[in-house]
């Protein structure tokens, strides 16, 4: 299922999409107008979220919001592309020898279509194509042979960075939060629809121009690896979000920033995409 939560008459539901349409699985009991909520108990509401079949909308007459708004968590791994560490090291930054988490904190949500904020106090802002999971059941210390088994399912995801910030802190978090850098969506795809997440192509384009593609099996850590790292310090909960690296070419390995009135689209194969404009921050 693609499960989505989008707004029509200015009410905001959960739907899923088939097609063009998304149909509105308000209806159900024990659906609420939580995504994480909805992901908690998913394993007792998913025969009736696959038989419901309506009301239906159009896709063009409604608006996907961020899937997921309330999340305790939003985990980031840096450099975990090898092209992409290669050019991170170009340019001074040595590659991690274990795997490198940031938070991107859950303020920084936004929607698959909303504008994505240049600060006033930022003149380095970057993309970041990445593919995104989120958690579906409680869990710790995870084995990596069973960590797919606890992702509920994927989504796309922009990591949107601004640079300048980035670097005066050692752990990221304030150059990875401000507000709207974190666009997600359209939908989340459940993990019975992604056979393998590590054979997805990962596309990034700006106005048009590719900048980015790759395939996620070219991730230094899989998200086996990842869950069982992760796991390992934490307990993670249904609707933890995670994003999973992304590849090589990004703005600053060519000194090229996002500027007002940029259109950036990301998609991963079989996901569907996210296109967010940029917008200068009001002086």
């Amino acid at each position: 299922m693609k499960l989505c939560r989008f707004t029509q008459d200015n009410v905001t539901r959960i739907g899923k999409i088939i097609g063009g349409e998304v149909i509105d699985l308000s209806g159900i009991p024990g659906v609420t107008e939580s995504m994480r909520h909805l992901l908690t108990h998913l394993p007792g509401l998913r025969l009736a979220l696959q038989a419901a079949t309506g009301p239906a909308y159009a896709l063009a007459d409604v608006r996907l919001e961020a899937p997921i708004t309330d999340a305790q968590k939003f985990l980031a791994i840096g450099m975990n592309y090898q092209a992409h560490a290669d050019e991170a090291a170009a340019a001074g930054i040595p590659q991690p020898t274990s795997q490198l988490w940031f938070n991107k904190q859950v303020s920084c949500i936004a929607g698959p279509f909303d504008a994505i904020d240049l600060p006033k106090a930022s003149e380095k802002l970057d993309y970041e194509a990445e593919l995104g999971f989120v958690i579906g059941t409680r869990c710790h210390d995870v084995p990596p042979e069973g960590a797919l088994s606890v992702v509920a399912g994927y989504f796309v995801c922009n990591d949107v960075t601004a640079r300048d910030w980035q670097f005066r802190s050692p752990t990221y978090t304030l150059g990875k939060s401000f507000d709207t850098h974190g666009p997600i969506g359209p939908w989340i795809t459940t993990a019975d629809e992604v056979p393998d997440p590590h054979a997805l192509m990962l596309h990034l384009s700006v106005n048009g121009i590719e900048r980015q593609r790759s395939s996620t099996g070219d991730m230094i850590y899989d998200i086996r690896q990842q869950i069982a790292y992760l796991s390992t310090v934490m307990t993670l909960e249904p609707g933890d979000l995670i994003a999973t690296g992304t590849p090589s070419g990004v703005g600053i390995a060519a000194n090229s920033f996002l500027r007002h009135g940029d259109i950036v689209r990301v998609e991963v194969d079989g996901l569907g995409a996210i296109e967010n404009r940029v917008v200068a921050e009001a002086a």
